[in-house]
């Protein structure tokens, strides 16, 4: 069977709540907390993962999702800041999309996570790449090459520092970088944490696009992670780039739920 149709195991509470909070790890939040079945991250900066409140289990209801559900809009509050949900697309939520369509928060941006054994991303990009395979150089921090790459394309220049800004807070990461020239032309990072290798910051250059850099970036993390001893891999990625979709895919990684923003009124 293909990686494109490999089967998604089930997903867990265990599973959830590890990914939930490897992610505050590789973007970390100037504050968070637990409340209950809700893992709430506060942060002054422009990344929604580090500013939202995730859930730590598939099934939330009864008093959780009404009395949890306000003592984190009070601490958003407390705060200065707007609540905001990052709520899976499961079934077992539906009762808190409810409550917090009737009290007027909006939905947006979706977004799915994958997950993937490291082993199989770097037996697939083994495969993919040619004998003249790219370079990848990992590094403890980013330096300003790899934050131009970064921020090379698509960033208002405030939501950009800000990102590159908490990706440099990140814990037990590295900075993969692709050099063509004496020149960096492709980034990515990796957060080990909480049994997983988590991907971000994944971004090529326009004119070296379609050399799979990308794709070696993703067999460098690997073959790191493999060397930590985390033998699990996930990702977050706009439910519309079907671009980087189709790569993931290519190298095993697997839908395992889709994420939607909720945000209240303001």
């Amino acid at each position: 069977m293909s990686h494109a149709t490999a089967a998604a195991p089930p997903l867990d509470d265990a599973e959830l709540a590890s990914i939930e909070r490897a992610t505050l790890d590789a973007v970390p939040p100037q504050q968070r907390s637990e409340i209950g079945p809700w893992l709430m991250a506060i942060d002054d900066g422009t990344v929604g993962r580090a500013h939202s409140t995730s859930a730590l289990r598939r099934e939330i209801h009864g008093t959780d999702s009404t009395d949890g559900l306000q003592a984190v809009e009070r601490a958003y509050r407390d705060a200065g800041r707007t609540p905001m949900f990052r709520l899976p697309d499961l079934a077992g939520m539906a009762s808190v999309r409810e409550r917090l369509g009737l009290r007027g928060y909006r939905c947006s941006s979706p977004t799915l996570v994958q997950t993937a054994s490291g082993a199989d991303v770097a037996r697939a990009a083994q495969a993919a790449l040619s004998a003249t395979r790219p370079v990848v150089d990992l590094a403890a921090q980013a330096d300003e090459a790899w934050c131009r790459v970064f921020l090379g394309e698509g960033f208002d220049p405030v939501d950009g520092a800000s990102r590159v800004t908490i990706l440099r807070r990140a814990r037990h990461a590295v900075f993969a970088s692709v050099r063509i020239d004496g020149r960096t032309v492709a980034s990515g990072m990796c957060s080990i944490s909480h049994g997983w290798a988590s991907v971000h910051g994944m971004r090529t250059l326009a004119p070296w696009r379609g050399q799979r850099l990308a794709t070696a970036i993703l067999q460098a993390m690997a073959h790191h992670a493999l060397a930590q001893g985390h033998a699990r891999m996930f990702l977050q990625v706009e439910a519309g780039n079907e671009g980087a979709q189709a790569l993931y895919r290519r190298l095993g990684f697997v839908d395992r739920w889709r994420y939607d923003y909720w945000t209240a009124p303001a």
